[in-house]
């Protein structure tokens, strides 16, 4: 039976197939019996755990033991409880790791846009500013499809429909216009169409002050209460963006245009090993050719904090990441929830027990790159390097709010599998070979293959080609199936 310890410190062990109580295992250095049936992705104690003594996987703690754990034993939610309590004092110590990473001239087929940022689609844009006209963006993307398929180097025609816009205020009506704002300016939109109702709390003429100046030619404007019939003013509206956005060919760009979303959701045992790191090695690489990455899901962040907060650049972005995580530690306890609540019932179930453990493998998505700055929710990119982003660990809203900050694409790891996709391509890494052949219609690239026998250098390599394939123009497994969806963060406190 084959198991992988992932640091010399680790007091347990991952195991690389299911067990049977009683089965010996003599692997990497480790000869001992399982105590009990554990399976595939899940932990095995490879030597005694005394109670209270700590977990240790990644070599830091992942919780306690609540019990005494025998070698052998199955280590999992029964006998494993978090660390995690409420807001800390941090102290900054830093520790900015020499990242090996090279450039090696990475570059991709993209459209420049004429204020200097770069798209990997080159797509028209329908974003209503209120829930009322969702089913008219709707009928007008179909329509436009149909019409101008194959049609100059449009990509398509796609709505983003949500159920905001009216009966908001404050703070909660204006992340909606900041991200639907954020939409509209993206590079990937080559044309935008802002729809609106007329009468709603978001309507055009107070859209427009948190949109700022657009092109006019880019963007064009329809308020449905005021024409006679909106579906035939649309269809000629849309007839004038696609002539506009044809005129755009893809040309050779640099990795420095590329800002590159980072996310997990649905993970197992074997995210920390694989897909994560990968993920990590392509945002070194790109960062070390000048691009940027952006880190988000904050509570997921919770129990490996320290580790990001040690990567920051200088003091302002340590105090940065210090609120970043109090401010969000601060939310939950304002609606009397734990800080430290454990992973979903599917993370349990992939093999992960505590949330340090699922945040250590999550944070590996930031590679070993220095923390250059920190973005609240709803704002947009400015620094090349490494970005954490405020939002919460909700697949929908995180990948939403990675587009809205800038991101061209997303790199998306499961263990679980999910057919997700956003407003930009979401390309979805199977942690785990299984997932990767039975869920072949929703995943696009196997970082099992590392577990399988290929080599680490080889699949990183394959990896980084395919992000520039669809940086290129490649369809991700969710653009081929049509999922394309938003979803913004509803609540009264501004994050």
């Amino acid at each position: 039976m084959a198991l992988i310890q992932i640091h010399e410190a680790d007091n347990v062990a991952v195991m690389l197939e299911d067990i049977k109580a009683g089965e010996a295992i003599i692997s990497a250095g480790i000869t001992l019996v399982a105590l009990e049936d554990i399976d595939k992705g899940h932990k095995i104690a490879i030597r005694a755990i005394q109670q209270g003594e700590a977990v240790i996987k990644y070599g830091f703690p992942i919780g306690h033991a609540v019990e005494d754990v025998k070698a052998g034993n199955w280590v999992h939610t029964h006998n494993c409880k978090t660390n995690l309590g409420d807001v800390l004092e941090y102290e900054y110590q830093p520790n900015l790791l020499q990242v090996p990473a090279a450039c090696n001239h990475m570059t991709f087929q993209g459209y420049k846009r004429g204020n200097g940022r770069v798209g990997v689609r080159n797509e028209i844009w329908i974003i209503p500013t209120v829930s009322c006209v969702n089913r008219t963006a709707q009928l007008l993307a179909k329509w436009a499809n149909d019409e101008f398929a194959g049609v100059g180097s449009v990509d398509g025609v796609f709505e983003y429909t949500h159920p905001y816009g009216c009966s908001q205020l404050g703070d909660d009506h204006e992340t909606t216009q900041r991200i639907l704002a954020a939409l509209v300016n993206h590079p990937n939109a080559g044309a935008v169409l802002v729809l609106g109702l007329g009468c709603e709390n978001n309507n055009i003429a107070e859209f427009k002050k948190v949109l700022g100046e657009v092109d006019a030619k880019r963007v064009k404007f329809l308020v449905a209460q005021e024409v006679e019939d909106e579906v035939v003013s649309g269809q000629e509206i849309l007839k004038e963006l696609v002539a506009y956005a044809s005129k755009y060919e893809r040309s050779e760009c640099a990795a420095a245009d590329l800002v590159v979303g980072l996310k997990c959701g649905g993970s197992d045992g074997f995210s920390g090993i694989t897909g994560n790191p990968l993920v990590g090695a392509f945002s070194d690489q790109l960062v070390a050719c000048g691009g940027s990455s952006i880190l988000t899901e904050v509570p997921e962040m919770f129990g490996a904090e320290t580790i990001l907060m040690n990567r920051a650049k200088d003091k302002a972005v340590f105090d940065k990441i210090v609120a970043l995580i109090n401010d969000f530690k601060a939310y939950f306890k304002s609606y009397d929830q734990p800080v430290y609540e454990n992973p979903s019932p599917g993370n349990k179930q992939g093999g992960i027990s505590t949330l340090e453990e699922k945040s250590l493998g999550c944070t590996q998505k930031g590679g070993r790159s220095i923390v250059c700055d920190v973005l609240h929710y709803g704002q947009s990119v400015s620094a090349k390097g490494l970005n954490l982003l405020n939002g919460p660990g909700n697949d929908a809203v995180a990948t939403t709010a990675l587009a809205a900050a800038g991101c061209q694409i997303v790199l998306f790891t499961t263990g679980r599998g999910t057919p997700l996709g956003t407003a930009v391509p979401t390309i979805k890494v199977a942690t785990n070979g299984d997932l990767f052949r039975h869920k072949a219609n929703w995943m696009d690239f196997d970082a099992g293959q590392m577990l399988a026998g290929k080599s680490v250098e080889t699949v990183r390599e394959e990896f980084f080609q395919f992000v520039l394939a669809v940086a290129s123009g490649q369809q991700t497994k969710a653009e081929i199936m049509g999922f394309r969806e938003i979803a913004i963060f509803k609540n009264g406190v501004t994050l």
